[in-house]
């Protein structure tokens, strides 16, 4: 069995940080999220990492995070380009917008001939969710179905204290199997647990503490590459129609449609694991404070690269 390979979602970056240079540190050595992933992937097993850019970010996204990273693990880059689409499909005029981590996995095709994981470039994941990843794609092949699995939060580890957060509400069976993915664009921390929201406000729907999300931490095998491709003229054709300049290509949405033809189980890794994330500027101190209390507590060194750092 080919070993894993950690894939990075990392195009939306340039545009969420208004430009990769500015990305902020985490710590007093100057990293930044996706180091502590790189960190924790590592030490799970992993020995290679594919970064989704824009091609227009390489320079600085190399600068920035490439070079130093390329010092301790195999590195490649793919680009998220938004014309990368069927053909008989135009993009629309005005669109900017990416088509969403599905489209943006798809980009890796040609670099990936095994068993993947896939996170998001600006969330903190925690140590176990690597090693939990790491060991299921380790450890399993398609059969009769493709065989999948996600990492699974509690809701309330999952919450910021200074706004609302678009997290995947998850319903798992009793053999801890995903069997559907709900996304909730707008859940807010309430004084007793959680709610969400589809109207702006006016109403709320309450979510238990102890609810399963996801975070956008997949485990996939190869023919899910296939799998996108071939859903994505069907996503367009109706996309294009109903919202050209907004429709996102999403991977649990790929994930979902598997799920329904009963073409695939997906294992719900559950993690204790808090994760972190600058969804708003005033997380900011929350998440050095975090990483503080890891470094005192001997779960990462000061110095994650030596002297690389």
């Amino acid at each position: 069995m080919k070993k894993p390979v950690l894939v990075i979602m990392a195009a939306g970056m340039g545009s969420r940080y208004g430009g990769l240079k500015q990305i902020d540190p985490v710590d007093e050595q100057g990293h930044i999220i996706i180091d502590f992933s790189i960190f924790d992937a590592k030490r799970a097993g992993f020995e290679k990492v594919i970064f989704i850019i824009k091609k227009e970010d390489e320079k600085d996204f190399r600068e920035a995070i490439g070079e130093r990273i390329a010092k301790v693990i195999d590195v490649a880059y793919v680009y998220q380009d938004l014309h990368h689409i069927p053909e008989g499909f135009e993009v629309p005029q005005e669109r900017v917008k990416p088509w969403g981590t599905a489209h943006a996995v798809l980009s890796c095709k040609g670099e990936i001939d095994g068993p993947f994981a896939v996170i998001n470039a600006d969330d903190y994941y925690g140590r176990e969710a690597f090693q939990k990843i790491y060991d299921y794609l380790q450890s399993h092949e398609d059969d009769g179905k493709y065989r999948y699995a996600m990492v699974g939060y509690h809701l309330e580890n999952t919450l910021t204290e200074n706004g609302h957060v678009a997290r995947g509400i998850c319903e798992v069976n009793d053999r801890g199997e995903l069997v559907s993915v709900t996304e909730r664009t707008r859940i807010e921390k309430k004084e007793q647990g959680a709610a969400y929201t589809e109207d702006e406000g006016a109403t709320w729907v309450d979510l238990p503490l102890g609810t399963i999300v996801s975070m956008n931490m997949w485990g996939f095998t190869a023919g899910f590459l296939g799998e996108i491709e071939k859903g994505f003229a069907a996503f367009l054709e109706k996309g294009l129609k109903e919202n050209p300049l907004k429709c996102e290509y999403f991977l649990p949405t790929v994930v979902s449609s598997l799920l329904h033809e009963d073409r695939a189980a997906v294992a719900v890794l559950t993690t204790a694991d808090k994760w972190y994330g600058v969804t708003y500027k005033e997380d900011k101190p929350v998440v050095e404070n975090a990483i503080r209390s890891f470094k005192k507590s001997g779960l990462y060194p000061e110095k994650l690269w030596g002297d690389e750092s």
